[in-house]
């Protein structure tokens, strides 16, 4: 199964409207900057499983009281997502591992620093955040869950998309 995780769109959709029939994702993660992006792209693609959280630019984007933290399974993995503004990643992510650990989950996915980062840590824990769909040309993260465990997680830029 393949979770395609998108963050800070920024009103710029053509990147998240190239990745989705390229991945053809199992489920899609949209990470907040900007909440009603997501909210296009799910009605876009209404068969596909989508989640969301928003991020501080969504303050009069989302509805209120719209949880800027989910912890959910999704395609048989439990993931932490969040955009990261509260977990202040900018200054570094110790924070979130540390919140994501206690959460017990599998993979903790944010955004927020337009940076890519895909690793593991020497725990198993995954952590993703795919960049910013929005600007730079664009990039995504791809999760691939077999068995009901991460077994591949990536950044995907526009020539990714062509040898999917």
């Amino acid at each position: 199964m393949k979770i395609l995780v998108l963050s800070d769109s920024h009103a710029a959709l053509s990147f998240m409207r190239r990745c989705i029939p390229a991945v053809a994702p199992d489920a899609m993660i949209h990470l907040g900057d900007y909440f009603d992006d997501g909210l296009a792209i799910k009605g876009e693609f209404p068969d596909i499983p989508f989640y969301q959280v928003p991020g501080n630019c969504d303050c009069y984007r989302c509805p209120p009281g719209q949880p800027e933290i989910l912890i959910l399974p999704v395609c048989g993995v439990n993931l932490y997502m969040t955009h990261g503004h509260r977990h202040h990643v900018k200054s570094g992510i110790g924070a979130l591992l540390r919140d994501a650990r206690a959460s017990g989950v599998d993979a903790v996915l944010y955004g927020h620093t337009h940076r890519p980062d895909c690793h593991r840590e020497e725990d198993g824990l995954w952590v993703l955040n795919p960049g910013a769909c929005g600007y730079y040309g664009g990039s995504a993260g791809l999760i691939e869950v077999q068995d009901g465990k991460i077994c591949s997680c990536r950044i995907l830029r526009d020539g990714d998309l062509l040898t999917l």
